[in-house]
């Protein structure tokens, strides 16, 4: 395994490596800490579980320090650190297989770190067992997933770099899903539903594959998954899809492509509007907050946030839009107190 250079080193040999277990097996193992770090990646050899990690960022150098995990989510933005000062931070991560879409490929076992940014300097980090941690589940689509590969991200990629230690994100979206193969797939809400706990969020965005869903359908299938939701004690959030990037030759984005209208005329934000305010379910109307956004950016300052530059894709966000996207999700769950303010990294 590659270790740090002597420079780097030399800066560390005041910090102690530190435990990095899961709670059934704090006795049994050895400390995880940096001796399992590499200049740029760390690996932890734990189950499936919820763990708490803290970083100590800087070196003697000035620097700035980003930290990503398992496939591709952003835990940490980048952190700057002045020359000889260390700056502390802290997240808490879901680990579970597969670690990406519930459909794919399992991933490696383990939590995987890889320690980014313009100037990265790591100079300790501790992974401890969440005992006391809020979970956020999401379940959605392809502009949700954890997508496995460059240019892609899906918005919920990148929720994780918005929330301080205490919450974790437990991303179930999975490319192509409708709600009704959501419902069907006994790898997808037949695996989320049990893990639900009491006062666990989940966040509920399924519509862009929806094409011939019938409104009946739609509507039963969202209220299906908000009861299924409520009998487990966890707390649904009803999310309007992202739009399209789709525009009219007057500039807006005011078409059944743009803003999901199926083929059958069924409007899917405003199914979803309607069935939150009937079964009284907080909304994050991320249709209309996005196509407020992609307007004002225009034709061409839109490209930058879907992956039209390099696919001429027009639904699928690059790293830059689902950072932007995860970032109206972040201030949505602030405004309406889902999530302690606390909890919410801001900046």
């Amino acid at each position: 395994m590659r270790r740090f250079n002597l420079a780097v080193l030399a800066a560390l040999t005041l910090c102690a490596g530190l435990t990095a277990v899961p709670a059934q097996a704090h006795e049994d193992r050895r400390p995880l800490g940096l001796e399992n770090c590499t200049a740029t990646a760390c690996h932890f050899d734990v189950p499936p579980g919820t763990y708490d990690v803290r970083v100590l960022l800087g070196g003697e150098a000035a620097s700035s320090t980003a930290v990503s995990g398992e496939t591709r989510r952003s835990l940490l933005p980048e952190t700057p650190a002045a020359a000889g000062t260390r700056v502390a931070r802290s997240f808490t991560v879901n680990v579970r297989t597969p670690e990406g879409e519930p459909t794919g490929p399992d991933g490696t076992p383990g939590l995987d770190l890889v320690v980014g940014g313009s100037a990265p300097a790591l100079a300790d980090i501790r992974v401890t067992p969440a005992r006391q941690a809020r979970q956020i589940f999401l379940v959605g689509d392809s502009t949700v997933c954890d997508q496995p590969g460059d240019p892609y991200s899906g918005w919920g990629q990148q929720l994780p770099q918005y929330l301080r230690r205490g919450v974790s994100v437990a991303n179930y979206g999975d490319s192509g899903e409708s709600t009704v193969t959501y419902l069907q797939n006994p790898q997808l809400w037949a695996t989320v539903r049990p893990l639900i706990r009491p006062g666990d969020l989940v966040l509920v965005q399924l519509a862009h594959n929806d094409k011939t869903t019938d409104e009946a359908t739609y509507r039963a299938n969202l209220e299906t998954l908000v009861a299924g939701i409520r009998e487990k004690g966890g707390r649904p959030v009803l999310v309007t899809p992202v739009v399209r990037r789709w525009f009219n030759s007057d500039g807006t984005l005011n078409n059944d492509t743009a803003l999901l209208v199926n083929s059958l005329g069924v409007d899917h934000p405003a199914v979803i509007r309607s069935v939150a305010a009937a079964r009284r379910v907080p909304l994050v109307d991320l249709t209309a907050k996005t196509k407020a956004l992609v307007e004002s950016l225009g034709v061409e300052g839109s490209k930058a946030i879907y992956l039209y530059n390099e696919k001429k894709d027009n639904t699928h966000t690059s790293v830059h839009g689902a950072t932007v996207y995860a970032g109206l999700v972040r201030d949505a769950l602030a405004a309406q107190h889902l999530v302690p303010k606390d909890l919410v990294r801001v900046g």
